[in-house]
């Protein structure tokens, strides 16, 4: 009879906590993850105290904020890998890769390595790296890709395309084409 029973939080603490990751998404896609924890809980109008409570490193709080973006990712590449051609697959996965990081700076920093400790997100950004390894390797034997393209030339890709300032979706879909340009056979 050591049954351990379920913490349930408050439902004050649970407002907080997504105010908190609500805030945390906004922040860090405006200025990337170098902003500092405070400007996070004051824009979610918390203490820095309840943020530390839920939050304890910049780490786990990137974590949570972009587990959403991680699934969006694998959508993404996992359609990638169901295309039935692997050069289409492949293109339209960076397209919407880059799409999507362009929505969103602190996602790009965090999926390129910023945190590279946080081990939840480090196995999910493995997994990551490994689709898209393969949806690589598949374009290139099929001759989409110039013999010499590496999955690390997409992470380039999705780098420079971070480094673009203020850039739309759209600009960053363009983008895309013609960095894609640049890696066909």
């Amino acid at each position: 009879m050591t049954e351990v029973l379920p913490h349930l939080r408050r439902s004050d603490a649970r407002d907080n906590r997504e105010r908190i990751l609500e805030a945390a998404r906004a922040v860090f896609a405006a200025d990337g993850l170098t902003v500092p924890m405070r400007r996070i809980a004051r824009h979610a109008g918390v203490g820095p105290a309840t943020l530390y409570r839920h939050f304890p490193t910049k780490e786990a709080l990137a974590t949570a904020a972009f587990a959403g973006r991680m699934r969006a990712c694998y959508a993404i590449v996992d359609d990638g890998l169901a295309d039935p051609d692997p050069g289409r697959g492949f293109t339209s996965t960076v397209e919407r890769l880059c799409e999507l990081h362009a929505r969103d700076r602190g996602f790009t920093a965090a999926f390129t390595a910023e945190f590279p400790h946080a081990l939840d997100f480090g196995a999910d950004r493995s997994r990551a790296l490994k689709a898209i390894a393969e949806l690589t390797r598949r374009a290139r034997a099929a001759g989409h890709l110039r013999p010499d393209v590496q999955a690390s030339d997409v992470i380039l890709v999705l780098l420079a395309n971070g480094g673009l300032p203020a850039a739309s979706p759209a600009e960053s879909r363009r983008f895309a084409v013609l960095a894609l340009r640049g890696l066909q056979a």
